[in-house]
Order: structure tokens, then C-alpha cells, then sequence
């Protein structure tokens, strides 16, 4: 049992601890951005505003009773209207605090908010297969590249799965979560990556329930090739890396 406890003391709260250490805020340094920067002149794609009239299903108590995770999926496409709707469910800004911290849809300690968003879109209408990321603020994606065979490429990343082999492929989008940990360690300081893992639950769980309520189906991924999938995204693996991934698509009738 000697071999689980340092995993289970990160488990547990370490407030004692960590009060009496004087975190990067503390001492003056200055706040990380609070999202990555692109080149202006990138190629971005404005979303579409957010509508209700994406939602199929409205009833909260279904959508909780009904949420599975989904590892089949048809052929159909999402609409554009849906993935505007999937982002900004899980990480769109809904507001600001007076001293500029953003609020969104899903909980975040601190409003640190560590997370971006990659996408592996296959089949989306109206926009290219390929590699993108979301930006909250603008709510647009911003065109990373094409990348050949995506759905392979997604195949290799995410294999090893236990339940249904080789299922991710076959969504229309994969979700790729990626962390900056110093947005929150310069706040938090040792208590940041238990809170980091807290939060991205919220956002799993809230594309759960969005996906079910479009009828779609999502699955969280949490056994995939870290090298490979920060290396495809152009991520350093040390000060930004991914952190979950998931897979979204129509459900197969």
C-alpha cells in the first residue's frame, strides 16, 4: 500500500500547508496571460452566436438520467450552430469580474481558467477537416493546419481503449484539453494541480450534458499517447500539455 500514498495525499486537501507559503501572486510577480495568444493574421472562423434552438432535449433530469458515455456514432455531421453551442457550453464567457477575470459557463478555481481548447474536427458542415483552436474571448476558431489522415492520427493517439477499440475515429470531433499550470500555480502555488484535475471535470461533465441534449454523444478520454498528442497540437509538454481529451458524435441509431 506504500506505493499508493503519495497519490492519495494529493487526494487530500493541504490547507495547513499551503497557507503558509507565499505564492507567486503573493510576492509580486506578474499574472499569466489568461489566454494563449495567436497571430492576428491567422485564419479564424467566426462562430455562430449561441441559440437554444440547437437544444432537442431541455429537461435537466433527463439529460442527468440519460448521459452515458458514447462510443458508437453514425456518419452524420454536427452543424456549425451545434459546435458553437458545445464550446461555449464548456468554456464560453458568460461575463467579467471588475478586476477582469473571466466568468464562464463551467466552474473554475479562482477564475484561473488554465484550459484551451484543441479540436480534431472530421465532420463539422461548413468547416474544413483539420486542427483547431477555440477562442473564448472572440468565440471563433482559429485554423491550426491540415492534417493528413486525422482520423488515424486521432486512431494512434487514443489507442488501447478498453471498452470499444479504435472508437474515437470515428467521431465527428475530438476534444483535446490542454493545461497551462502556471495560470493557477501562480495563484495556488502546491495546491494548483488538484484543483487543475477538479476543473476539467466540470468541463467533461458539462459536454456531457450538452451533447446529450442535442442528441449527440460524447466520451471522455482519459487513456491516450501524451508525447504523440502534444507533439501533433505543437505543445512543449512542460509549461502547456494536454490534460483530457473527448470524443463527440451523432449516436448510431
Amino acid at each position: 500500500m506504500a506505493r499508493f500514498e503519495q497519490e492519495r495525499n494529493f487526494l487530500k486537501s493541504n490547507f495547513v500547508e499551503f497557507k503558509k507559503i507565499r505564492t507567486d501572486k503573493m510576492n509580486g510577480f506578474p499574472k499569466p496571460p489568461s489566454v494563449k495568444a495567436y497571430d492576428a493574421l491567422s485564419k479564424t472562423i467566426t462562430l455562430p452566436e449561441v441559440s437554444e434552438n440547437v437544444v432537442k432535449k431541455q429537461h435537466i433530469h433527463d439529460l442527468i438520467k440519460n448521459r452515458r458515455s458514447t462510443r458508437f456514432y453514425s456518419d452524420e455531421h454536427l452543424s456549425i450552430e451545434e459546435l458553437s453551442y458545445l464550446l461555449w457550453a464548456t468554456q464560453g464567457i458568460t461575463g467579467t469580474t471588475k478586476n477582469g477575470l473571466t466568468l464562464r459557463t463551467v466552474p473554475c478555481s479562482g477564475a484561473t481558467h488554465t484550459f484551451e481548447t484543441y479540436l480534431f474536427i472530421m465532420r463539422v458542415d461548413g468547416i474544413p477537416q483539420g486542427i483547431y483552436r477555440y477562442l473564448p474571448v472572440e468565440h471563433q476558431l482559429l485554423f491550426m493546419f491540415k492534417l493528413d489522415e486525422i482520423d488515424n492520427k486521432l486512431d494512434a493517439i487514443t489507442l488501447e481503449q478498453p471498452f470499444v477499440p479504435n472508437f474515437a475515429k470515428k467521431a465527428a470531433i475530438a476534444f483535446a484539453w490542454s493545461t497551462t499550470p502556471y495560470r493557477s500555480e501562480w495563484k495556488y502555488d502546491i495546491s494548483a494541480h488538484k484543483k487543475i484535475l477538479i476543473d476539467i471535470g466540470h468541463v467533461s461533465q458539462n459536454l456531457y450534458l450538452t451533447s446529450e441534449s442535442i442528441e449527440a454523444g460524447a466520451c471522455a478520454i482519459g487513456i491516450y499517447d501524451q508525447m504523440m498528442v502534444d507533439d501533433i497540437l505543437q505543445l512543449d509538454g512542460e509549461e502547456e500539455f494536454v490534460v483530457f481529451m473527448a470524443a463527440v458524435g451523432k449516436k448510431q441509431k
